[in-house]
């Protein structure tokens, strides 16, 4: 695509250089990716300025530069577009130049503190079992094929870019339904990275806290998570509604958002929902409930184990129903086919007489939800280890130790990707909310994420059960030096296999 034709119908370029209509073969923010024919586009980041790369850029291939700051010198073989906010312009202009992918799939967000790639990994799983073809943008994976690959960006919410050529490969690739992990910061028109994707379907499933570091306040994270709830506002798609957890104080401001669009409700508590579920029996394997749904009941059973994934599934079912009007009854037979999500609740074997259970929960609020669970279900000792992510939210870290504090009997405090902090400073965040436990007794603090495991194998007797929290699926550990490669569940067996107990 000419950049002429790309800029057509654009309206933010505040000013244009150069008179050349250079051929664009690719739009790229990372100068390291940047190949011959491509837009790159100058990003502000809270790290690097993306302004000090362009002249790498121009000497790697670059043809054109959208840009934000004036420069002090332009190339005359170069087009320079200057614009108010260059994430802005990424995203339109790389929805332009994909052909506005999202426009000709019916595309289903997924928004919340919790539950959000569990959800996305469900209405995945039900699309395919119902026969349609669909991908997806995870936390944890992509699918624009048949293969899924791993998400080893550690961005939930790739870069408008990203999400755009991925939905064009799934056009490509003959899918009709994608599904698209929608977090608070790609949702945040800081980032602006979701601001041209047209949605069908929005769902929530939670808000609790959350990124504070990045959104600065409770109100404006979730106020940023609404955006997706406005944006099935605006849409012009047939069929746009929104999906809302009624349980979660929040519901009533997302059904704001959305207007004149519908919004269907799930409750475990309030029978007005439009899907009520009652009568829930939780084991270790999973749980049993009855689906109240437009006069109709269906006892299922629901191969996920805690009352946290009957909710993920009520959003998921209420999503597929009504977007693909596809038979509830049909939908609600495929309920005992679905699986876990990597990373979620994964158990590990052992050949000792307790168990090991690797788990992502990382906020407040997953913790209320994972750990009462794993308690009501286990016979002996709960054995948490878990920390905290470096340069995010410091106020999420006492709760986190508070509500371990309640549920877990032992506790090890332990390394979740410090960056650029000191692992004992977030540690001791941490320790302020434990109010109950004895240090060396039955609170631990081993910084080193691989000797707090093993610790908490050492000490784990009959019936015991270690939760390992805050990693689940994650490739890598970030410190001050860099990423270093990091599989938890591997972690954990090669610990196992050393003390002869895999």
């Amino acid at each position: 695509m000419n950049i002429t034709a790309l800029l057509d119908n654009c309206n933010m370029i505040i000013q244009k250089i150069g008179d050349l209509d250079p051929e664009i073969s690719n739009i790229e923010f990372d100068s390291r990716r940047v190949t011959k024919g491509t837009l790159f586009f100058a990003l502000n980041g809270i790290h690097t300025n993306g302004h000090n790369y362009i002249d790498k850029a121009i000497s790697l291939g670059a043809v054109a530069i959208c840009h934000t700051n004036d420069l002090q010198e332009y190339n005359p073989n170069i087009v320079y577009l200057k614009v108010e906010d260059t994430k802005i312009a990424l995203s339109w202009l790389s929805a332009s130049f994909n052909g506005f992918p999202s426009k000709q799939l019916k595309v289903i967000g997924v928004t919340g503190t919790d539950g959000k790639s569990t959800t996305v990994s469900l209405v995945d799983q039900l699309l395919g079992l119902l026969g349609k073809k669909s991908g997806y943008i995870s936390t944890i994976s992509f699918k624009s094929g048949e293969i899924e690959e791993k998400n080893v960006l550690r961005q939930s919410t790739p870069e408008a870019s990203q999400i755009n050529a991925i939905l064009k490969d799934m056009i490509n690739n003959g899918k009709e339904y994608a599904i698209v992990e929608s977090t608070s910061h790609g949702l945040s028109h800081k980032t602006s990275r979701l601001r041209d994707i047209d949605f069908n379907v929005g769902i929530l499933t939670n808000i609790t806290q959350e990124h504070l570091e990045f959104h600065g306040t409770l109100e404006q994270y979730r106020n940023d998570k609404g955006n997706l709830f406005r944006q099935l506002a605006s849409s012009t798609k047939e069929n746009v509604f929104g999906v809302v957890n009624l349980d979660d104080p929040e519901a009533s401001n997302f059904i704001s958002y959305a207007k004149d669009k519908k919004c269907y409700t799930y409750s475990l508590v309030n029978p007005q929902a439009d899907l009520y579920i009652t009568d829930i029996e939780l084991d270790s394997k999973g749980s049993s409930c009855t689906l109240n749904y437009m006069g109709t009941q269906h006892r299922v059973r629901l191969n996920l184990p805690g009352q946290f994934n009957i909710e993920n599934l009520s959003g998921s079912l209420l999503a597929v129903h009504n977007l693909t009007n596809e038979p509830w009854d049909k939908i609600v037979q495929h309920i005992p086919e679905l699986t876990s999500v990597k990373g979620r609740l994964n158990s590990i074997p052992t050949t000792g007489d307790f168990s090991i259970v690797v788990d992502y929960a990382h906020t407040p609020g997953s913790f209320e939800k994972v750990l009462p669970t794993i308690k009501k279900i286990i016979k002996g000792r709960l054995i948490v280890v878990f920390g905290s992510a470096g340069e995010r939210d410091t106020v999420k870290r006492p709760l986190q130790g508070e509500i371990a504090d309640k549920y877990a009997n032992v506790i090890v405090l332990t390394d979740e990707d410090p960056r650029l902090e000191d692992s004992l400073t977030i540690i001791n965040d941490i320790r302020k909310g434990i109010k109950n436990k004895v240090e060396n007794e039955n609170l631990f603090i081993i910084p080193d994420r691989r000797s707090a495991i093993s610790k908490a194998i050492d000490i784990a007797q009959k019936d015991d059960m270690i939760l390992t929290l805050g990693k689940g699926h994650e490739t890598s550990m970030v410190f001050a030096h860099g990423s270093e490669p990091w599989n938890e569940a591997e972690i954990v067996k090669d610990i196992l296999k050393e003390k002869n107990l895999y």
